[in-house]
């Protein structure tokens, strides 16, 4: 099956990358990183994963291994929660400046007029971020972000390997669902009715990263508003 039949884009034109909105409150915008950003947010993260506080494998409560690392900012993530204390007992790294600007603005361009029909979406306040590596063979199963007390927009940024991600319904792991192609410098933004859908990344597309990031695998970092105060 060819990559065009796989993934069909709302104007019907096979491999057109534009501006799409694959579900209420989901706004796909392919590119929106340009190179120089990207290189600075991969630059960025290979400082965020540097101990103490860095990358590290997670361990779910079933005694299973994510097959993705991750290095979390601002707060903790663990399942299924937040702490301020990261896995090797150090203080977690601060929520950066750079990304909250940057989530700030991708979530005004993602809804534009409609900014103030999206919950939390006018006073988005992001706070934590969550970066996440793809090796080659890694991938994430169908899961909601409710670790949050917040319904602000989720913001998701990546970087370096395309995947194939799929994004649910809001009440179950099985169908409907839709597969996106996520490619370096992609912009997607789930907010409103799509905030809780269920997703996940089925696989990476290896090899399909900008050799010119220096970067193996995939990167992904999401910014949230976590809703939890001091």
């Amino acid at each position: 099956m060819s990559q065009g039949e796989l993934f069909s884009d709302p104007g019907g034109s096979p491999g057109a990358r534009e501006r799409s909105e694959p579900a209420p409150g989901a706004v796909l915008l392919p590119g929106w990183l340009d190179l120089d950003a990207q290189r600075r947010l991969v630059a960025a993260c290979r400082e965020w994963a540097r101990p103490p506080a860095g990358l590290h494998a997670v361990r779910m409560p079933t005694g299973g291994m994510m097959s993705v690392r991750m290095v979390s900012l601002g707060l903790h993530w663990y399942p299924y929660g937040y702490r301020r204390v990261a896995e090797d007992g150090a203080p977690v790294k601060p929520f950066p400046p750079l990304l909250g600007g940057l989530a700030r603005s991708a979530v005004a361009e993602a809804y534009g007029a409609a900014l103030g029909e999206v919950a939390g979406a006018a006073s988005y306040e992001p706070d934590i971020a969550i970066v996440n590596h793809y090796a080659h063979g890694a991938k994430m199963g169908l899961h909601q972000d409710r670790d949050e007390r917040a319904d602000a927009p989720v913001v998701s940024l990546s970087l370096g390997d395309g995947c194939v991600f799929r994004l649910g319904n809001t009440e179950t792991r099985t169908r409907p669902w839709t597969d996106l192609e996520l490619r370096s410098g992609d912009l997607l933004v789930f907010g409103g009715p799509a905030r809780f859908a269920y997703h996940g990344v089925v696989r990476t597309l290896p090899g399909t990263a900008d050799p010119e990031l220096g970067l193996v695998g995939r990167l992904n970092i999401t910014v949230r508003e976590s809703g939890l105060g001091e």
